[in-house]
């Protein structure tokens, strides 16, 4: 414990003589892990935000800061320390002391990058409104690229949308989350997700292959109808107009006349008249019948 305390003292003591160190950034994800490499000598130090984690003397490591047991290592054979399983909270800034000399380390460490996902939010005859979206935010950039051309963009949002028209449509897309260290892509297959502005499309064409014929077929019928029924009403007014004599159907009655004369003397006797006229009398008797039809014409 006494010589831990020493090595100690004797860092600080170094660390307040060495040079100014140069630091290197460094990126992981979580769960990943980081190599820092050093050089062999009998007494090495790491450090996290300047505060002693670990040491190796004489090629044993001996670790200060329990936070790092079984996550932290050291390669005899490579000469450098390893920190495995990292965390968002192993971010900070690291150094590695060799002596009077002093290497700095900038860690950040990210969160594992979910994949994106896309799903249709609306579709209409015109475009469909699409909209990619991943579970976690924090330092993830969401694009949408239209072939190699970002066609929108946004920094630590949880969805990104994109409308697409239909005149687009043979272009791809693609949906990417990135950060500072990868990123993901998912392509996007128009005619699945926006399948149904060809459905429409489709339909609307269907309904009017069948719907124009039957129009134009009902309309022909329609002026026929109207043209058939002006000429009967001619038809029937001509006919008024000529008479039951010029008419076909008309039925035509018939009828026998008796005569019956009546002597001059009994004109006579029905008063004084002029002698020089021969007045005569006829009496006719009017009797109706249909005339029988003739088949002879059948």
């Amino acid at each position: 414990m006494e010589r831990q305390q020493t090595f100690i003292l004797l860092f600080f003591i170094v660390m307040s003589s060495s040079t100014a160190a140069k630091e290197t950034i460094l990126t992981a994800t979580e769960g990943g892990k980081l190599t820092l490499p050093s050089s062999l000598m009998d007494m090495i130090f790491l450090l996290y935000n300047q505060a002693i984690i670990s040491m190796v003397d004489k090629g044993e490591l001996k670790i200060v800061n329990h936070i790092y047991d079984n996550r932290l290592h050291w390669n005899q054979s490579a000469e450098c320390f390893t920190i495995t399983d990292l965390q968002k909270n192993d971010s900070g800034l690291y150094a590695v002391q060799l002596g009077s000399k002093v290497t700095t380390y900038k860690l950040t460490v990210y969160e594992r990058l979910p994949a994106p996902a896309v799903s249709t939010v609306s579709v209409n005859p015109e475009s469909c409104f699409l909209l990619c979206s991943v579970d976690k935010a924090e330092e993830t950039k969401l694009l949408w690229y239209k072939d190699e051309e970002v066609v929108n963009q946004s920094s630590s949002a949880l969805s990104l949308p994109l409308t697409v028209h239909k005149q687009d449509f043979n272009y791809s897309y693609r949906c990417v989350a990135a950060n500072d260290i990868e990123e993901k892509t998912l392509s996007v297959d128009i005619q699945l997700f926006c399948g149904q502005i060809v459905t429409i499309r489709r339909n609307r064409n269907s309904i009017t292959v069948i719907v124009v014929p039957i129009l134009l077929a009902g309309t022909i019928v329609l002026v026929a109808l109207i043209a058939k029924q002006k000429y009967s009403t001619k038809k029937w007014t001509i006919g008024q107009k000529q008479g039951p004599a010029e008419t076909e159907t008309a039925d035509v009655l018939y009828t026998d006349v008796c005569i019956n004369y009546r002597q001059s003397e009994d004109i006579e006797s029905l008063g004084p008249t002029d002698s020089s006229s021969q007045l005569i009398t006829i009496y006719d008797k009017v009797e109706f019948h249909r005339m029988a039809p003739d088949y002879t014409e059948l």
